[in-house]
């Protein structure tokens, strides 16, 4: 994708110095799995057993920790999530094993983002550098100034 940003109104009529939306979209190419066999954070995260969601504990980094009561024999299960899925159940549910328990991040599968171009003027950019350059220069020769009149300051006390 090419972006024509050295556009001059004065030999071009067809360019002008304005916004100009953008929009690029591209695959985010994320991994579902990481090489050890864990899943990452940019899946769904199902239930691992059938039974109702007695506890979900926020964790202080980030991420969940779901207690699961089963049904058939009353044994706990804790599902740890980590941070950045969004969660759909809430504590009381009854899941059923593989049951989503996140949001699915990966829905349509390309990110899209749009921005906006503006073509300025070369003369108003180097305008402001210049504008730039001056205060700096001058904050320069004001610091010099405090200096020179402290020396003087410190002269006259010695009469």
């Amino acid at each position: 994708m090419v972006f024509n940003s050295l556009s001059d109104p004065a030999t071009n009529k067809e360019a002008h110095f304005l916004k100009y939306p953008i929009y690029v979209g591209g695959n985010r190419g994320r991994g579902q799995i990481y090489p050890d066999g864990s899943k990452s954070n940019n899946t769904v995260y199902n239930a691992s057993i059938t039974g109702k969601v007695s506890k979900i504990f926020r964790k202080e980094k980030g991420g969940y920790e779901i207690t699961i009561d089963d049904i058939s024999d009353g044994h706990k299960v804790v599902d740890i999530l980590p941070a950045g899925p969004e969660l759909i159940i809430s504590e009381g549910e009854l899941v059923k094993v593989d049951q989503p328990l996140t949001n699915n991040p990966n829905v349509g599968g390309f990110g899209q983002g749009d921005a906006e171009v503006v073509l300025q003027d070369p003369l108003r950019i180097q305008g402001l550098l210049l504008f730039f350059g001056s205060v700096i220069l001058a904050q320069i020769f004001l610091v010099l100034k405090k200096k020179q009149f402290e020396k003087v300051q410190l002269a006259e006390m010695n009469f």
